[in-house]
């Protein structure tokens, strides 16, 4: 494992069902903020809504951090989500050899990356779930699981025309993911640290944004779609802003939790 005062707690797991629910557990018991599980593999594993996710053993990085955010004001904890995505986009270009900012962000937080001859594709999923904001005793719980030394030919043929993985967008490099967890810790308790001191890294968080000025589908819960034009990302709310010809100022703001599934038309 890798020794960092920054976190409070890290343990390492062959299998777990979910390491957000491993995480989720020890803030429920008391542990103090950073918390850290990681999984060679996850048996019941997750992305936003419930849809599973999961990964060969030793294929991914997947892990999972806790938060006690009590310095943070209830509506900008969707920052802790942003830094953990930028944090992995920085340390994954470091470590694969990639250009600065050739990973991008498709909003709200999923880690995306073109790739040659096929286009955009998903390269990580960020789960963020929440407890008790504006309480007492608010919790937040950061899942991410980023697609390592992972090669096409052992993709699953259901996912293999959606996902990629930095073994492939560095056009088959061997990816280490004990390199690639140390070089995203580094760069985590950097954008953490600055996050308690009131910074956030909204220019950088803004470029990586894939989503602003392109045609998208929204999903909503009862899987009802609504197609529109993606105008820029709000870097105070986390709001993606749409245009919106029934507003009066011709645009709205969606939040995460309105919608399931953002659709590019690339079908990221």
């Amino acid at each position: 494992m890798i020794e960092t005062p920054f976190l409070a707690r890290q343990e390492h797991f062959a299998v777990v069902g979910s390491t957000n629910d491993i995480v989720r557990g020890w803030l429920a018991a008391g542990e103090p903020e950073v918390c850290l599980a990681i999984a060679d593999e996850q048996s019941a594993g997750r992305g936003r809504e419930g849809r599973t996710w999961s990964a060969p053993a030793g294929r991914a990085l997947l892990m999972s951090l806790g938060f006690r955010p009590t310095w943070l004001a209830p509506d900008r904890v969707w920052r802790l989500a942003a830094v953990t995505s930028l944090a992995m986009a920085h340390a994954a270009e470091a470590v694969a050899g990639l250009a600065d900012r050739s990973i991008r962000l498709k909003w709200p937080n999923d880690l995306v990356a073109e790739v040659d001859s096929v286009g955009l594709r998903k390269l990580a999923g960020v789960l963020g779930e929440t407890d008790g904001l504006g309480g007492d005793a608010p919790r937040a719980v950061i899942g991410i699981g980023i697609n390592a030394d992972w090669p096409a030919s052992e993709f699953p043929p259901e996912l293999a025309d959606t996902m990629t993985s930095l073994h492939e967008a560095s056009g088959g490099r061997s990816i280490d993911p004990t390199h690639l967890l140390e070089a995203f810790l580094t760069r985590l308790e950097t954008g953490i640290e600055a996050l308690r001191a009131g910074r956030f890294e909204a220019a950088d968080w803004l470029e990586r944004q894939l989503t602003t000025g392109r045609t998208i589908r929204l999903v909503g819960h009862a899987g009802d779609e609504e197609i529109v034009r993606a105008l820029r990302s709000d870097p105070e709310s986390g709001a993606l802003i749409v245009a919106d010809d029934r507003a009066a100022s011709g645009e709205r703001a969606v939040v995460s939790g309105e919608i399931r599934h953002v659709r590019l038309d690339e079908s990221v």
